[in-house]
C-alpha cells in the first residue's frame, strides 16, 4: 500500500520522462544549420527597344523601351563639359547607365580639388591616350573590392570599336566600356546602382541588363559618319 504523501510513478511514466531528457539534450548538442538567404522575386519586363537619335548630337543606339533617357544635370555641382552627356534610368531595378562624351582633341574643362576642400576650375585637351588610360583608372578604383577586373577588345556590326570591362565582387559598377574611332569620338558607359553594392542579389539584375547593355553597344554608330557593316567571314 502506497505511503500517505509520497508520489509513486508507473514503469511508463518513469520510461516517458526518460525519453523527454534524452530529446532535450541532444536537441541542445546538435549541430546549427544555417537557412539560405532569400532574395525577392523580380518581374522583368518584355524586351522592346526605342531609338535614340536626336538632332546634333554625335551618336545614336537603341535603348530599353522600360528605360529613360535624362540629361545628365549633376557634375561637380555645374553642368557637364558638353550637352551629350546623358543617363539611362532604370527606376524599376535602381540603376542607372551613365553616359559621357568627349570631342577628342577638343578642349575639356574640370574641376581641382583645393587644400581647403574647394574645387578651382581647369581646363586641358582631350588626348586620345589620356582618355584610354582615364578610362581604365576609373575602372581600377573598384580593385580593393573587386574580385576580379577583366577587359575586353570588341567591334561592333556598325565597325564601331572599344573595351569593355567587367568587374567582379562588390564592385559600385560591375560593367563600364568605351567606344571610340581614335580620332575624334570618344564614348564612355558605366552602370550603376543606387543601392549597397551585393553581387549575389544583384546578380539576376546585372544579367538582365548585360543584354540591354550588349544591344546599346551593338546598334550604337557616329552619326557624322556613314554607318559601316560588317561583312561575315567566309
Amino acid at each position: 500500500m502506497p505511503m500517505k504523501g509520497v508520489n509513486t510513478y508507473g514503469p511508463k511514466a518513469i520510461l516517458s520522462g526518460l525519453i523527454c531528457i534524452s530529446l532535450i539534450f541532444t536537441a541542445c548538442n546538435s549541430a546549427y544549420t544555417s537557412k539560405k538567404r532569400g532574395y525577392f522575386k523580380i518581374e522583368f519586363p518584355d524586351r522592346k527597344y526605342d531609338t535614340f537619335q536626336q538632332e546634333g548630337y554625335p551618336y545614336s543606339f537603341e535603348y530599353p523601351a522600360y528605360a529613360q533617357v535624362v540629361k545628365d544635370s549633376t557634375f561637380f555641382d555645374s553642368n557637364p563639359e558638353n550637352p551629350y552627356w546623358i543617363n539611362i534610368d532604370f527606376p524599376q531595378f535602381g540603376g542607372r547607365i551613365f553616359l559621357s562624351y568627349k570631342v577628342i582633341g577638343g578642349e575639356t574643362s574640370f574641376k581641382i580639388k583645393q587644400p581647403d576642400g574647394s574645387y578651382r576650375d581647369s581646363s586641358g585637351i582631350n588626348i586620345f591616350d589620356k582618355l584610354v588610360n582615364d578610362a581604365f583608372t576609373l575602372t581600377n578604383k573598384n580593385e580593393s573590392i573587386a574580385t576580379s577586373i577583366r577587359d575586353s577588345f570588341m567591334m561592333t556590326p556598325n565597325g564601331v570599336s572599344g573595351i569593355f570591362f567587367r568587374v567582379g565582387g562588390n564592385a559600385a559598377t560591375a560593367r563600364q566600356f568605351y567606344l571610340t574611332d581614335t580620332t575624334r569620338h570618344f564614348f564612355r558607359g558605366a552602370l550603376y546602382f543606387d543601392v549597397t553594392p551585393n553581387a549575389d542579389s544583384l546578380r539576376p539584375v546585372l544579367d538582365f541588363l548585360q543584354q540591354d547593355i550588349d544591344h546599346l553597344i551593338n546598334t550604337f554608330r557616329w552619326t557624322d559618319q556613314p554607318q559601316m557593316k560588317m561583312q561575315p567571314s567566309n
